[in-house]
């Protein structure tokens, strides 16, 4: 593939913006940093370089340019990652031969065709107008059906998968993308969808990657039907990764530092159109790991719009007690009952902003819910309420917090904190209801060797005159990627930044290898700003001559040993005469360690 559009890509996107629109930065310095989203972390090793056009994770190690940004941050192949950026960049890719699209470009196109095909249904067929007339009386706006690409299925069996063939699609390729059931009777696969109203579902760049319907015909042979069906899991979509709308809520959910979280389409649709737009939806489901992991690059703060109570739905609950274990700050906005945010919404906005205005803390909420479900004077009352929410505050990971909750409840019921705590401790958290989100692996420790010679490289990064201290023979201790990148700047003596970088760049087309090495070890020498680093080079040499010395002499006691049982004292005596040398010298970098550093 020509590099064209890949560096025309690059010249009109800035990484800043790019990964900003996933995770929060803070600027620092000349660089931008946050929490790494490809591993659990509480103090940012993730740094972003402007000039360099790079990120890296110090935590995981995880690094590149845009493209392996995206190719980590959305999980996909490097063709789905330009494709994704040449949109966002408003550069068209040429045509290339259809057998080597991917499979999942032939997916999201399946899904982009199917979104079209159903949105002209809606406005052109007389069902499809009828449709678009219920969802008006809903509330539902031109304007917001246009937003959300709202559309139609028509009651046939094979409407839109006999649009897809005719576009070159193979019915096996729909059943894959899950627009299509194959038939128990026949070999002909069946529309998934017919007789209802479609909700397509994004991906977080307004992608179609799945879509929702909501029954409006009645289909013929079917006595059961459900009110909404998705498609199942496919290349593109997982129902436990997605959050409806969020492509949309994204900036409004980090301007505003809350998420409103709602279970339904509607509800997400009425509230972007009633200003809400930091609005979200589970579609359905209890909130997951995955959900969760996403919402944090965004927000800590979350809003439950669910029906619920302490007593309630597990599966909700479990949602809600992952959230607070990840340090998210929950609240319960309060619905009146038989009510959803939608409907609330439609009749009247301001409602809507007064229940969240109201939203409880969730322990509160939950308090509430429990101390007025039982009798909190009785023994029985205690032991009920205690029972629900004893395992409320065991997932509180806040120490200080729980305790408070634990003060709380021992007034309520009268009871004395030590009760409390001893009834907690028998509270075992069910964690492994909860399928935690997978971590990018961490590479393994750096030895002290490594990260001396990475320091002494960033150093000489920073102050071209360190090199005055790296005489020709220190080149030996180093390993040989950094003794290359070291003979080259002893050799030139660069003198400035601008020499540094022509160098870095010379040395850069050896492999891709040395390069991500020195992209990294420059970020590092940007992040890393040593007051005094020549007395800084020279701690490090040092202690690079003493490791070097020390491996030197754990391998002559090998070699001795190996002497001594051959039985020959010949050998045996040179390598004695070696060795205290050596020994020597490792005392002296000691004694000289101790007096003058």
């Amino acid at each position: 593939m020509s590099n064209l559009p890949i560096q025309e890509i690059k010249d009109r996107l800035d990484i800043v913006e790019v990964v900003g629109s996933y995770i929060k930065l803070q600027k620092t310095g000349q660089n931008y940093r946050a929490l790494c989203p490809f591993h659990s972390e509480k103090k940012p090793s993730f740094f972003v370089s402007p000039a360099r056009q790079i990120f890296k994770c110090f935590g995981c190690g995880a690094s590149g340019d845009i493209f392996k940004f995206i190719m980590l941050i959305e999980g996909v192949e490097f063709g789905d990652a330009l494709r994704i950026l040449a949109r966002r960049a408003g550069v068209e890719l040429k045509p290339y031969r259809p057998e080597l699209k991917t499979k999942r470009s032939r997916m999201y196109e399946i899904c982009e065709l199917s979104c079209r095909f159903f949105e002209k249904q809606l406005e052109e067929s007389s069902v499809g107008k009828r449709a678009k007339e219920y969802l008006l009386k809903r509330g539902v706006t031109e304007e917001s059906i246009k937003k959300w690409r709202l559309g139609y299925a028509p009651n046939t069996w094979q409407g839109l998968s006999d649009f897809l063939v005719g576009k070159g699609y193979k019915r096996g390729e729909v059943v894959e993308a899950g627009l299509a059931i194959e038939s128990e009777k026949s070999q002909m696969p069946y529309d998934r969808f017919r007789g209802r109203i479609i909700f397509p579902i994004f991906d977080l760049n307004s992608q179609v990657v799945g879509f929702a319907g909501r029954v409006f015909e009645k289909v013929q042979n079917e006595e059961e039907i459900a009110k909404y069906i998705n498609i199942p899991n496919t290349l593109l979509y997982d129902k436990s990764r997605v959050l409806y709308g969020l492509n949309f809520a994204k900036m409004k959910i980090r301007e505003k530092d809350a998420c409103i979280l709602t279970e339904g389409y509607m509800d997400v649709i009425l509230a972007h159109q009633a200003g809400f737009e930091n609005t979200v939806a589970t579609s359905g489901t209890a909130l997951t790991p995955y959900q969760l992991k996403i919402l944090k690059r965004y927000t800590n703060n979350l809003l439950t719009a669910f029906d619920m109570d302490v007593a309630g739905d597990m599966a909700t609950k479990r949602g809600i007690d992952l959230a607070q274990k990840e340090d998210f700050n929950v609240k319960v906005i309060t619905m009146p009952k038989e009510s959803d945010p939608a409907d609330i919404i439609a009749q009247n906005p301001k409602t809507w902003a007064s229940l969240i205005n109201k939203a409880k803390e969730i322990m509160n909420f939950y308090f509430e819910s429990a101390l007025s479900a039982f009798d909190k004077e009785s023994p029985e009352g205690k032991k009920e309420i205690a029972k629900l929410l004893l395992p409320k505050i065991k997932v509180i990971s806040n120490k200080i917090l729980q305790s408070h909750w634990i003060q709380k409840l021992a007034e309520a019921l009268k009871v004395s904190q030590e009760a409390i705590a001893e009834e907690l401790k028998k509270i075992i958290p069910k964690s492994e209801e909860i399928s935690p989100e997978p971590q990018v692996s961490p590479p393994a420790p750096k030895t002290r060797k490594e990260i001396l010679e990475e320091k002494v490289v960033s150093l000489i990064f920073n102050s071209p005159q360190c090199l005055n201290y790296l005489e020709k023979e220190d080149l030996e201790v180093f390993s040989p990627q950094i003794k290359t990148i070291l003979t080259c700047f002893k050799k030139e003596m660069p003198t400035n930044s601008q020499a540094i970088d022509k160098l870095i760049k010379k040395l850069e087309k050896e492999s891709e290898e040395m390069k991500n090495l020195l992209l990294t070890l420059s970020l590092r020498a940007e992040i890393e700003k040593e007051p005094e680093p020549e007395k800084e080079m020279r701690i490090c040499l040092k202690s690079l001559k003493e490791i070097a010395t020390q491996n030197a002499l754990n391998q002559l006691s090998k070699e001795i040993q190996i002497a001594e049982v051959a039985g020959d004292e010949k050998k045996v005596k040179n390598l004695i005469q070696k060795f205290n040398r050596l020994a020597k010298i490792l005392t002296g970098f000691q004694k000289n360690a101790k007096n003058k550093i």
